[in-house]
């Protein structure tokens, strides 16, 4: 623990789900020969932990957990935003961005592997994504920040459905590549004889329509057009669900597909380790059916499920139809509307948000589905947690999941108080429950 959590945050970005762009631009492609040995000592730390024992036990709870066997919960945090107070400038090295961020990601393995007492797999590569632009819509919200790392607010820019729907076509994006191969050159230059360095695209967190939805159009307008606007609402949804099998299409086609069914990060938590995929016919070339997909409606938690059910999962069936294993669900409570999205095809891993009712959730699942479990994460985010409410709390909640497939997952954390402690303790508990229940 020396070190750890002591000195200012980095304010590099952390997200559950990795980088979907490489964030960097062709002024970052430099490594220095100090950054360079940093680097090599952090990967040969990351590549003793992958190739131990206790890793590729972990890599085979998550296979059977996915392929719904009989395991123990499986336990995972990823603190997302408190990395941030756990791996600060106390302990950073490297001076350039591009060295900066490998280290970061390098010290996450490591504390994990290390420290961090759950059941995140480390793995022997180092994947690099492409460096790609956002896609473009036609049209563009315009966000007014507060603060870099806060909370925003924006105006959608869908004022008048008949004027500004015209405006809205299939998503348009460019990959740069200069950047992409640049980045991939120096990692196999730097690590390749210590890690696989791989290009993995990973090109969406999400496929669900009413996220995009709700930024071009406004999270309130949406809401009241349910209502007032359904027609158009419809037709918005349809638009936005159509653009994304059209990427869908173009990514397959050209080749820019990466199998998930390894350590990435799939649905809204877990990893997707599975024998399951890719299909039986798979030659080589990528297909989105040899691939993990997710969907979810955030946005729409307070709309009943007959509006649910109407409007949102006609648009989100045939994106879940291209995939061989599907998620659903993130932070909306699910027991109300999970009639409607248990139809969806290939479903395999579940959100079982902080804000839903376990016990229902859990009898809709049964042991046909993984259930994931989520704490709510405001628990550890002071300097003085109550443990023993928090080990009650999850000894009680895990009672109502016995006889279902469940992975618990800490995650949303925008703050740990500075104390990684947190994160450790926490771990400790929800393995010692875990292994306490009665399968």
């Amino acid at each position: 623990m020396e070190n750890y959590g002591n000195g200012k945050s980095t304010g590099l970005n952390q997200t559950a789900s990795g980088r979907i762009s490489t964030g960097f631009t062709r002024e970052d492609l430099v490594i220095t020969p100090d950054d360079r040995g940093v680097l090599r000592k952090l990967a040969e730390r990351v590549a003793a932990i992958a190739a131990s024992p206790r890793q590729a036990a972990i890599r085979r709870l998550w296979t059977s957990l996915n392929q719904l066997e009989r395991v123990r919960p499986v336990i995972l945090c990823d603190p997302e935003n408190g990395w941030n107070e756990i791996i600060t400038e106390a302990q950073m090295e490297c001076r350039d961005n591009l060295a900066r961020r490998w280290e970061m990601d390098l010290r996450k393995e490591i504390f994990w592997g290390e420290v961090m007492g759950d059941d995140k797999p480390v793995e022997p590569f180092f994947d690099i994504p492409y460096t790609a632009s956002p896609d473009d819509w036609g049209l563009r919200p315009s966000y007014h920040r507060t603060d870099a790392a806060g909370s925003f607010v924006w105006e959608g820019a869908i004022k008048d459905y008949a004027a500004d729907l015209k405006k809205l076509h299939r998503p348009q994006f460019e990959i740069d590549w200069e950047t992409t191969h640049g980045c991939l050159a120096i990692a196999k230059d730097v690590l390749g004889d210590l890690l696989t360095v791989r290009l993995k695209g990973t090109w969406w967190w999400s496929l669900g329509p009413t996220r995009l939805a709700t930024v071009l159009r406004g999270l309130e307008n949406v809401l009241c057009d349910f209502i007032e606007n359904p027609d158009e609402l419809k037709e918005l949804l349809h638009r936005v669900s159509q653009g994304y099998l059209d990427k869908l299409d173009y990514l397959e086609a050209n080749g820019l597909l990466s199998l998930n069914n390894d350590g990435a990060y799939v649905g809204s938590g877990g990893f997707g380790f599975t024998d399951e995929l890719p299909r039986k016919d798979f030659q080589g070339h990528v297909r989105t059916r040899d691939l993990w997909g997710f969907t979810e409606s955030q946005e729409t938690l307070h709309v009943s499920p007959a509006m649910y059910e109407e409007f949102i999962f006609p648009c989100e069936q045939p994106i879940m139809e291209r995939f061989g294993l599907t998620c659903y669900g993130c932070c909306e409570p699910l027991e109300g509307r999970w009639h409607v999205v248990r139809r969806h095809h290939g479903l395999r891993r579940v959100s079982c948000s902080p804000w839903a009712d376990v016990e229902r959730m859990a009898a809709g699942l049964g042991n046909k589905y993984v259930l994931s479990l989520k704490p709510n994460p405001a628990s550890l985010a002071v300097p003085r947690v109550d443990f023993e409410s928090l080990r009650k709390s999850l000894h009680e909640t895990l009672a109502k999941t016995r006889g279902c497939v469940v992975e618990v997952l800490m995650k949303d954390n925008h703050t740990l108080a500075y104390r990684p402690e947190n994160v450790i303790t926490w771990c400790r508990i929800a393995r010692e429950e875990a292994e306490r229940l009665e399968l």
